[in-house]
């Protein structure tokens, strides 16, 4: 994979982190903007994935001392199987442990539940409703 992923380290990378997240979330599956962009990037960690264009992202927000929130994770669709979203997934991870987080928690959506499992993730609660979609709690020790 051709792909570089990295921690967003600049505006540029914050930007072509926003525009993945505008197209996957507010465009493709519905999630309204105010709820999408909810005025906690710049307490975050941000990751983008970029080929010729960005491709993917991700964001991180420590919780909790060691607590770490895995948020937003996105690839565009026509990339999607192509091991982007594991390769942001890794990356993350290890800025996490770098950070001294040794848990992560997320809400995944219900479609991708079997994707996070494959990564080690246990899902921890029942289905429940955010922005319109189905999701589940799931976490991981790292």
């Amino acid at each position: 994979m051709s792909v570089d992923v990295r921690v967003a380290g600049g505006e540029a990378d914050r930007e072509a982190a926003l525009a993945v997240r505008r197209e996957v979330f507010i465009e493709e599956q519905g999630v309204p903007e105010n709820i999408e962009m909810d005025g906690e990037d710049d307490e975050a960690v941000h990751f983008v994935a970029v080929d010729d264009d960005p491709v993917g992202a991700a964001r991180l927000q420590e919780v909790d001392p060691g607590v770490g929130k895995v948020e937003r994770v996105a690839v565009l669709a026509d990339r999607r199987g192509e091991g982007i979203g594991r390769a942001l997934m890794d990356r993350l991870e290890a800025a996490a442990a770098d950070r001294g987080i040794d848990r992560l928690v997320m809400h995944a959506q219900t479609h991708v539940e079997g994707f996070y499992a494959r990564l080690g993730y246990e899902r921890t609660s029942d289905v429940f409703e955010e922005a319109g979609i189905d999701h589940v709690e799931m976490e991981k020790e790292l």
